[in-house]
């Protein structure tokens, strides 16, 4: 949106970190004032690593805020404008939301937090070459420490998340107060929206032959005699399952009736015994070996081995044929894209829309090319309206290939807001304004009842929360 004003939007923008900037200790049972600093390093100067502020039950240490700017930095988030205030005041809001979830009883499973934790370090190792040197870059003494820290972070991380949740969950707007929060804006003030787009698509899947199911049902089949004979399950995960968002946990996931999993999964672990193994279950994923590891009530522990059936050349061969064969019909006037999409695409998100992307950001059609998914963007910049790309070779997370077609429907200039056209967009606005003033009087509520105390220099902060308590 490019009526926010860029500092706003920077400040903004450091309450969505993946990781807060340091570890979120809690302070032992010692008085709160007897907290002593510690020394550590900090480039070539040792500097006295102080407690600058207390929350609640959290700490905020000088080095905390050194650590701040250092994220920020890796991740080239421009830092020459920040001030050392403006960090501690982030960094104690997120203190708030974690004490104030504690006291609300709100609970954040460890089995959530190491599978975050999982895929936290696996990119870290990615980005800096190795695990040694990912522990040497955060000057980490070990691997342990590194994820106890690490650990405590995401943790703190996800009870913020919850309790922010919490506070603006039951906030509404109605049409009155989109009204309003419209009329306030000058003809020259009006929020602007950038160019956008409508993306269609037909996605064509390779056919799996019986011959190479029969290889998965048979391997996984294997896999459960060896676990029925002792080996480990959690192993076998680690080792065989094709699952990213499981793998590294040993196929760990914590589910319910209501939990979005698939229709196979879901009845067959809950049709199983606690310790019992299913035979291979086919989903659209592939096929599932499925463990119930512990049934607490309407809450299950499983986990579960995940392996795909391979695709042949022959068959991604045919699958790239028959999108070629549905783009000529298309093209040659036929049928149109959108009932090609509806009879022949597999993807079955899409085809019922007649192929239409759906923006998981804003549940409409329309895509904001600054914030489009870039392979997307790519592939359909050069493409005239009702133009049909060539058959694009397409791989997603788990490795499985397909063909799809993509035709951009239409596309939309930037343009000042409208009532009537970008009426779900101003309501949007108008939502997050409220919910902003909603978390500014719930802070304010609960800074006057709760313990905090801010040392030394940053006491003159101009903080935009009253932390100080003056």
């Amino acid at each position: 949106m490019k009526f926010i004003n860029n500092r706003i939007a920077l400040l903004v923008a450091l309450a969505f970190f993946g990781i807060s900037a340091a570890a979120q200790q809690i302070i032992p049972n010692t008085p709160k004032d007897s907290v002593k600093p510690v020394k550590y390093t900090a480039g070539n100067k040792l500097k006295v690593d102080g407690v600058v502020a207390v929350v609640g039950d959290y700490v905020v240490l000088d080095s905390d805020i050194d650590l701040m700017y250092k994220e920020m930095q890796a991740q080239n988030v421009p830092t020459a404008d920040v001030t050392r205030c403006e960090l501690i005041g982030k960094l104690m809001e997120d203190k708030l939301y974690a004490h104030q979830a504690i006291q609300d009883s709100i609970i954040v499973h460890d089995a959530e937090v190491n599978e975050t934790m999982d895929r936290q370090i696996d990119y870290f190792v990615e980005q800096l070459g190795s695990a040694d040197k990912m522990v040497a870059y955060f000057k980490k003494k070990s691997l342990d420490s590194f994820k106890t820290e690490l650990f405590e972070m995401i943790k703190t991380q996800k009870l913020t998340e919850q309790m922010q949740k919490k506070i603006i969950d039951e906030v509404e707007i109605t049409p009155e107060e989109v009204r309003q929060f419209y009329a306030k804006f000058s003809k020259e003030d009006l929020p602007v929206f950038g160019a956008e787009m409508e993306v269609a698509q037909i996605v064509i899947k390779p056919k799996i032959s019986q011959a190479e199911k029969q290889i998965v049902i048979d391997r996984l089949k294997q896999i459960k005699k060896d676990v029925q004979d002792g080996s480990s399950f959690y192993s076998k995960a680690v080792l065989y399952s094709e699952d990213p968002g499981s793998r590294s946990s040993g196929g760990f996931y914590k589910i319910t009736r209501k939990t979005q999993f698939v229709k196979e999964f879901k009845d067959t672990a809950f049709s199983l015994a606690e310790g019992e193994i299913s035979d291979p279950v086919e989903s659209e994923f592939g096929f599932h070996l499925i463990y119930v590891e512990k049934i607490r009530g309407q809450e299950l522990d499983v986990r579960h081995i995940l392996i795909s059936p391979k695709v042949t050349p022959e068959a991604l061969k045919a699958a790239k044929e028959k999108a070629e064969s549905i783009r000529k019909k298309i093209t040659s006037g036929e049928i149109s894209f959108a009932d090609a999409a509806r009879s022949e695409s597999d993807d079955k998100d899409t085809r019922n829309g007649g192929g239409l992307l759906m923006n998981p950001r804003t549940l409409e059609t329309r895509f904001e090319l600054t914030k489009m998914d870039p392979t997307i963007y790519n592939q359909v910049a050069d493409l005239k309206n009702n133009e049909v790309s060539e058959p694009i070779l397409d791989t997603d997370q788990r490795g499985t290939q397909s063909y799809k077609l993509l035709t951009v429907t239409n596309r939309y200039n930037e343009h000042a807001a409208d009532y009537a056209k970008d009426y779900t967009k101003i309501k949007e606005l108008a939502l997050k304004e409220k919910q902003i003033k909603t978390i500014a009087k719930w802070s304010a509520e609960k800074i006057k009842d709760t313990y905090i105390k801010v040392n030394g220099e940053y006491r003159d902060c101009k903080f935009a929360n009253n932390w100080v308590k003056k």
